[in-house]
């Protein structure tokens, strides 16, 4: 008895505090954010996140230049929710320079937020299930991204950095042909045509064979992961932020609704065409990683039910999807290749840009990461005075410490991959 009391009193004194580094190199680190642990044994006493790694000085950037060149800058910010980026900057533009939208171009671009909710949350769970230890699920997320990636190539020409939207509209209207599969030595003509059956139509109709498959494909990923013993484990009870600690916390998107408060601007404070749209927004109850995943899943739902109005509203009602304001708008590239004076206008609009009346505006818009918002000061010139971004995932990343305390190291891998972060717009 007493060798062994002897033994116990020698191992305690050899265990003691140490300091761990968990990135930037470590896979969930997402790639550039260094978290440094101040560990006791195996359970986290600190979370201290270093960002600095991949600080680009996005709104320098965007101050140094016109206002319509600077949205491709927007899809770098979050390069899983590109257009969601875009949307924001397009309508802090609108609102100081008073540009009414065509209603044919906000239903495009609703249904592109959708499409791009989904894309960013098809992303998030299987990167976040890979880094808990789930294989399977990645691959079947990425299975329906790559359709949705050939509708932002559709009617962008790119499968990631669209530089879609814009000041007034999107940049052209819906394609009424999807690019087809060639055969190949890998695949032969019977393959070619199966892969081809859905894509014989026009993207609408592409589109809405999707969001026809994709309740079920959700099923899938449920079936995987919901009641699964391993997955509740390592997320239930995990992470838990209360109702009024989120708020404190500025936490939005599915970290503040995963908490149970029903928050979502595009109910609250309504843009575009969401007030006429008919969709639920999921809460959590315990405000754990296992309800956090169980609002995104249902957001996926919810999104897939948006688009499916949308397409039914642009396949019966038609119209221009760019404002008629010209000194906003560029010429038609058939009359400018007639028209010196619609080519002169096309190389100052896209050089010079145009100038926006003085004034202050904050625009926001419910990212799938949470509130996207542009806070832009204009001093009548034709680039911004000022741009502040308000990314969600800064909020976020700066409750890591009060979420990892006390737990295991293991556990910092959920909590980290809960909150879905990228870090080109927390490390601006």
């Amino acid at each position: 008895m007493i060798i062994a009391i002897r033994i116990v009193i020698k191992i305690m004194s050899e265990i003691k505090n140490f300091t761990l580094n968990f990135g930037p190199q470590h896979p969930s680190a997402h790639g550039v954010l260094r978290l440094i642990l101040e560990m006791d044994g195996e359970v986290i006493q600190h979370a201290d996140p270093h960002i600095g790694l991949l600080h680009r000085g996005t709104e320098k950037l965007v101050e140094s230049k016109p206002f319509n060149q600077s949205i491709g800058y927007m899809d770098r910010l979050d390069y899983v929710s590109i257009l969601c980026n875009e949307h924001a900057y397009v309508m802090a533009i609108e609102k100081l320079l008073s540009v009414q939208v065509p209603e044919r171009a906000q239903y495009i671009r609703v249904m592109f937020d959708e499409i791009t909710r989904i894309l960013n949350h098809l992303m998030w769970l299987g990167a976040h299930a890979l880094d808990i230890g789930a294989m399977t699920i990645f691959l079947y997320c990425f299975r329906e991204r790559e359709d949705l990636m050939d509708a932002y190539e559709a009617v962008s020409g790119s499968r990631m950095h669209a530089t879609y939207y814009r000041p007034g509209g999107v940049y052209r209207d819906l394609p009424d042909s999807m690019s087809l599969y060639k055969a190949s030595k890998w695949h032969n003509e019977k393959e070619i045509r199966q892969k081809n059956s859905n894509r014989e139509g026009s993207l609408l109709d592409f589109l809405e064979d999707f969001t026809n498959r994709f309740p079920k494909c959700v099923d899938e990923y449920e079936t995987l992961l919901t009641d699964n013993r391993i997955w509740k484990q390592r997320t239930v009870g995990i992470g838990v932020v209360s109702p009024e600690r989120a708020l404190q916390l500025g936490f939005t998107g599915p970290m503040l609704r995963g908490s149970g408060l029903e928050w979502d601007l595009r109910k609250k404070q309504p843009y575009e065409i969401y007030d006429i749209l008919n969709f639920d927004i999921p809460v959590g109850v315990q405000g754990d990683c296992y309800d956090r995943y169980l609002v995104r899943v249902e957001e996926m739902r919810q999104s897939n039910h948006i688009v499916k109005q949308c397409i039914h509203w642009l396949r019966n009602n038609f119209g221009p999807v760019m404002t008629d304001n010209l000194k906003i708008a560029p010429p038609k590239r058939i009359k400018m290749k007639e028209d010196m004076e619609a080519l002169v206008h096309h190389f100052k609009l896209f050089t010079e840009g145009y100038c926006v009346p003085e004034g202050e505006v904050y625009s926001a818009i419910e990212h799938p990461k949470g509130e996207m918002g542009i806070y832009m000061i204009s001093d009548g010139a034709n680039k911004p005075y000022r741009v502040k971004i308000r990314a969600p995932g800064f909020a976020h990343l700066s409750a890591m410490n009060e979420m990892v305390k006390g737990h295991m190291l293991s556990d910092v891998v959920a909590i980290l991959g809960t909150m879905d972060i990228v870090f080109g717009e927390v490390d601006r």
